[in-house]
């Protein structure tokens, strides 16, 4: 008798000990949910195609910008080792993301894009504009969906998926990622190219007689996301995490370090 009350009591110890429940803290349970592949490390994918996400340090080379920071802090809160995985397009670092490669990334909102990933509500609003030659006819982006007009997208770019739906006489021609658009633009000759405001300033700079249309095209709504087979906890947890760093102002904070102008924190 005495050795089956000492034997009952062993059993229920280890079983109901709260210290082996509490060995779980709520952090390293969300961030096995998060990352439950890669044994303490949190994968983010980097677009380097976005200069409003990412860019290269000119000195280290190093990816520097708002979607890095963002992966930074969230490592941090998860006490998880960052390994960056780092690519030129955002149709690569979707997929990355698609095929759980990496555990989240930074990507604009789409619903194509969202049969394979869970959004959170968008960190930041930039713009995607038109740009065309100096002795164009076109005056606005209304008038852009005409034929015999082709337009050159990053592709897989939010830009390349909005515009594969709207325009319905225009040709699309893709360029192989969005910071060569303009160079396809020139180069073959065609009538727009479309992309992120700031990039095609930027491209402003390198070619002559080239201008914007007035306005914008789409409103492009940046976001973070994760595998959508991923448990509905660690989803929430994430989206928590940006409500959080916008309203902290730590999203406004990076984008001000880093001299983006033209991009606005999502309400």
């Amino acid at each position: 008798m005495r050795f089956v009350l000492l034997y009952s009591f062993f059993i229920s110890f280890f079983i109901f000990s709260p210290m082996t429940i509490s060995a779980q803290t709520p952090e390293t349970t969300i961030a096995h949910l998060m990352a439950p592949h890669t044994h303490g490390k949190l994968r983010a994918s980097i677009n380097l195609g976005n200069p409003i996400l990412a860019n290269k340090d000119p000195v280290t080379g190093e990816p520097i910008g708002v979607s890095v920071d963002l992966a930074r802090a969230l490592a941090k809160k998860l006490n998880l080792e960052l390994e960056l995985v780092v690519f030129d397009s955002a149709g690569k670092s979707v997929q990355a993301v698609q095929d759980d490669q990496a555990d989240v990334g930074f990507f604009a909102i789409d619903p194509k894009r969202g049969e394979g990933i869970h959004f959170t509500k968008a960190y930041v609003l930039i713009e995607g504009s038109y740009l065309v030659r100096e002795g164009s006819a076109l005056k606005s982006n209304d008038e852009v969906d005409r034929a015999h007009t082709r337009v050159a997208v990053g592709k897989g770019s939010a830009y390349d998926l909005f515009l594969t739906r709207e325009l319905k006489n225009a040709t699309i021609v893709r360029a192989p990622t969005s910071p060569t658009v303009v160079d396809m633009f020139v180069e073959e000759n065609l009538e727009v190219a479309a992309g992120v405001k700031q990039q095609l300033q930027a491209d402003l700079k390198r070619f002559e007689h080239l201008r914007l249309l007035p306005g914008r095209f789409m409103v492009i709504e940046q976001a973070m996301g994760l595998p959508k087979a991923r448990d509905a906890k660690a989803h929430d947890y994430l989206s928590a995490f940006v409500e959080e760093m916008k309203k902290s102002g730590m999203v406004a904070q990076s984008l001000s370090t880093h001299k983006i102008d033209g991009a606005d924190v999502a309400p």
